[in-house]
Formats: structure tokens, C-alpha cells, sequence
């Protein structure tokens, strides 16, 4: 590990690696979900997550024949919804999240408010387009002219991005690019795209999925994907790699998580019935027309994909000199 000792992985996704040496006797109820299920949402209405949730859940709804809601529970750097779902303790609410709400909260905190331990991967669920966006009206068409103007006035240009990691990855770049550019908060994307739209702000590092409609309106241009890999969706825009800025690439990953005694077997009969959901050509084509690429994944991929992703934001609180909370 590097000097940033404490990763989320070595705290979250450890035990899923373990946990199929659970013996018989812990075996899931055959009658899981017996009641109602919830997805708690760390973000608002119309984000990335969000719009993915709430596709699946219906989805899932009609497979399980449980009705399936989605609660969004905004702010507080999603600490809010992770303790909604770790104090409630229960195998029928669960996190549905962007991993990069939570793989910095190591960096970002002093202490972390949450005990990682308390909950485990259940399911990797899609890859999220995030984009660089910037108002049409700011008169740059690449994230080469961003810079370019950043530099021009240094201090002068605002940005925003609401989840912890996106957040990390955006002023890391402005500090490998030598840039400067201030950050205004917000508690959640919707706002902060809407201010991006009007021109408030200059930059936002996000998912796709809700700066669309502004995109397609005209108001918003997308300049670049953090991404590592292009999309068949977004031929024309440039992966950060391509755009020439190597230190904005970090890739998107949605997931769920449930408390920390969820028996593997209800956590793998999950990951199954996401996996067929959105393997379903309907879904797929809708996930797809919103950013998502769809990747399903047990809970052992999902735990995998967690380490590569905390270890990635390590890397960046290195660029920041931030060292994780113990």
C-alpha cells in the first residue's frame, strides 16, 4: 500500500473477498425479499445513480415481486445515506451508490463518521460515463482551451463536483496543470448543473447522465470523459487521456452495498438478478442513451473493483498531499 495507508477496500472490500468460506448454515432465506426493498440514493433526482436505480428497480420489482423504492437522501458528502443504510441495519435497504462517493471519504476526513466495516459489496452494477463539462457559452470546445483559459485568469473561473472523488480528481488536475480556479460547493448535482448551464460556473466533473438534457438544450458542451475508455454513445467527445490531461482519467463505478452481516448467498442472489435485469436489451439501450455502461459483477468483482478504484484516489490524494484518516 502506498503511504495513504487506510483505503476503503482495506476496510470495505476485504471481507466480501473472504466471506465465501461462510459455512452452509448461513445459507439465505429462500424467501428473500420478503417484504419491500429500499435503495438509498446519495445523491438527488436525475443523477447518474439515481436515473440507474430507478431503472433497475423497476426492474427488479417485477423479478422479485416486492416493490422496490428508491430514496434519495442528498448531502452531508453522502455520509448521510451510508449511515441511513449502516444504522439501519437491514438486509432490505441498501446503499445504490457511485463508488467515488465514498473511496475518498479517507481523504477528505479527519476521522471517517462511518465504521467501512459496517457494510459489504453486494453488486457492481454499471460504469458511469463522467464528463468535463463547461457552459456552451464559455466559448471553449476542448479541455486543451479550458486550461488555456483557466490560465489566462487564474482565480477568476469556478467549478463544482458534487461527489468526493470527482471532486479530489478535478482539483488534482488543476494542481498538476498548475491552474487556478475556485471551487464552489453545492449539496447536489442538479443545482450545481444548472449554474454550469447559466454560466455560474465555468467547470463540472460529473456524470453524463445529468448534464444530458443541458447538453441536448444547448447550454451545457461536454469537453472530455475522465473515463480510460471511450464511448460508443459519445464517439466525438475525447477520453481525458486523449485530451492530452492524463491526471483527469478516473473511471466511474456504480454499485450496491448492504449492512454487514448480509449472508454471501442473498448478496450473490442480488448480483444474479441485477446481472440478468441489465443484460435485458430494453434496459441495456436506456442505461446506455443516459452514460451508463453496463458491467454487472459479483460481490467479489465489485469488492475488486473498489480496490482498484481507492487506490487510484490514494494516488490523487498523493498529487493533493492529503493523507488518509486512520
Amino acid at each position: 500500500m502506498s503511504q495513504l495507508r487506510t483505503s476503503l477496500f482495506a476496510l470495505l472490500g476485504l471481507a466480501a473477498l473472504v466471506l465465501p468460506t461462510i459455512p452452509a448454515s448461513a445459507q439465505a432465506p429462500a424467501a428473500w425479499p420478503s417484504r419491500p426493498v429500499r435503495f438509498i440514493i446519495p445523491l438527488g433526482p436525475g443523477s447518474g445513480a439515481d436515473i440507474t436505480a430507478r431503472l433497475v428497480g423497476d426492474k427488479l420489482a417485477a423479478k422479485w415481486g416486492q416493490s422496490v423504492v428508491v430514496e434519495n437522501r442528498p448531502g452531508g458528502d453522502a455520509v448521510v445515506a451510508i449511515n441511513a443504510v449502516i444504522g439501519a441495519n437491514d438486509d432490505h435497504i441498501l446503499l445504490f451508490a457511485p463508488a467515488s462517493t465514498f473511496t475518498a471519504h479517507p481523504l477528505l476526513h479527519e476521522k471517517l463518521p462511518y465504521n467501512p466495516n459496517d457494510m459489504v459489496p453486494i453488486a457492481r452494477v454499471t460504469n458511469t460515463l463522467i464528463a468535463l463539462g463547461v457552459p456552451a457559452e464559455l466559448g471553449v470546445s476542448s479541455a486543451k482551451e479550458l486550461a488555456a483559459k483557466i490560465k489566462a485568469e487564474p482565480g477568476k473561473l469556478n467549478y463544482a463536483s458534487v461527489t468526493g472523488a470527482n471532486d479530489l480528481l478535478f482539483a488534482a488536475f488543476l494542481k498538476t496543470e498548475n491552474l487556478d480556479m475556485a471551487k464552489v460547493p453545492y449539496k447536489d448535482p442538479v443545482t450545481a448543473i444548472n449554474d454550469l448551464a447559466e454560466n455560474r460556473i465555468q467547470a463540472f466533473v460529473g456524470a453524463y447522465a445529468i448534464m444530458r438534457p443541458r447538453v441536448q438544450a444547448g447550454k451545457v458542451k461536454v469537453i472530455a470523459l475522465t473515463n480510460s475508455q471511450g464511448s460508443d454513445q459519445l464517439k466525438d467527445i475525447p477520453t481525458a487521456a486523449q485530451a492530452g490531461f492524463k491526471s483527469l482519467e478516473l473511471d466511474g463505478l456504480v454499485g450496491v452495498l448492504g449492512p454487514k452481516n448480509m449472508p454471501l448467498p442473498i448478496r450473490q442472489k442480488i448480483a444474479a438478478d441485477i446481472k440478468d435485469v441489465v443484460s435485458d436489451a430494453e434496459i441495456n439501450s436506456k442505461l446506455a442513451a443516459t452514460g451508463q455502461v453496463v458491467n454487472p459483477g459479483s460481490p467479489e468483482e465489485f469488492a475488486a473493483a473498489l480496490k482498484d478504484q481507492t487506490e487510484k484516489v490514494n494516488l490523487i490524494g498523493k498529487v493533493l498531499g492529503i493523507k488518509a484518516a486512520q
